[in-house]
């Protein structure tokens, strides 16, 4: 895949860079229309998602940091200007960013989570495209027939075949997405919605981990990411199950 979608002058716009912008128009569209079905603020949607995507980017460029930071002594200009980011770290701060900021605003932040998580979903969709553009979070070498080659990535090797991991995790990630719509349709407990994302996201990339071949830190047998998803996994799960079933009448 080719990064540098067109160049004006000294201006390159990037694949990676502009997915990502769409994911995000993307979820204010989106988010700010179900603010109007679920009775809730719009306007306070762009504020908050601002402040999510920022610290978000922030939270998983640190964690990224953390999970190589023998390497990252090596090289932090390297590192802080590079493209790395781990997306539990983002998830993380994403939904601390949405509890600090709504309590501040004084907005219930648990029905904002709900409301915006299939909004992040569609984000995270848009972003593995920006992946793929890059060639970043690729797969291992593989024979089949749906493997992809690179022959321009500064990330992934060129002129292999690759397992498309990016494709896999933004299929997914889209699925995640209309699930959550669908079972957000009917009224739900507050934190259903949250719980359910989490629950999805992680289980999902737990084994979409078996299938990439990019280095992101390990903690035993596990990948990182598939550690803290588990952790996360077990958690959401706990607390969904523990919610009640049908949202209490006022």
């Amino acid at each position: 895949m080719y990064n540098d979608i067109f160049t004006i002058g000294s201006f390159t716009v990037h694949g990676y860079g502009l997915m990502i912008a769409i994911g995000v128009v993307a979820a204010l569209i989106i988010g700010d229309k179900r603010a109007a079905s679920k009775g809730l603020d719009g306007d306070f949607i762009y504020p908050l998602t601002a402040w999510t995507v920022i610290l978000g980017f922030i939270a998983a460029k640190v964690l990224f940091i953390i999970t190589n930071f023998r390497e990252f002594l090596a090289d932090p200009k390297g590192f802080i200007t590079g493209s790395g980011f781990v997306v539990f770290g983002g998830i993380i701060g994403g939904i601390l960013t949405i509890f600090g900021y709504s309590r501040i605003k004084k907005k219930d932040p648990v029905a904002y989570l709900d409301l915006m998580v299939p909004c992040v979903a569609i984000a995270q969709g848009f972003g593995r495209i920006g992946c793929l553009l890059a060639g970043c979070c690729y797969g291992r070498e593989t024979d089949s027939p749906l493997g992809i080659i690179f022959r321009h990535s500064h990330y992934a090797p060129n002129d292999v075949k690759l397992i498309p991991t990016q494709i896999i995790m933004s299929v997914g990630n889209f699925i995640i997405a209309t699930i959550l719509l669908i079972y957000a349709r009917k009224e739900r407990s507050k934190g259903k919605v949250g719980c359910l994302y989490i629950m999805l996201y992680s289980f999902g990339r737990f084994f979409v981990e078996f299938l990439r071949n990019d280095y992101r830190g390990n903690v035993g047998i596990f990948s990182t990411s598939q550690f803290i998803g588990m952790i996360m996994f077990a958690l959401s799960t706990l607390v969904f199950f523990l919610l009640p079933f049908k949202k209490k009448e006022a």
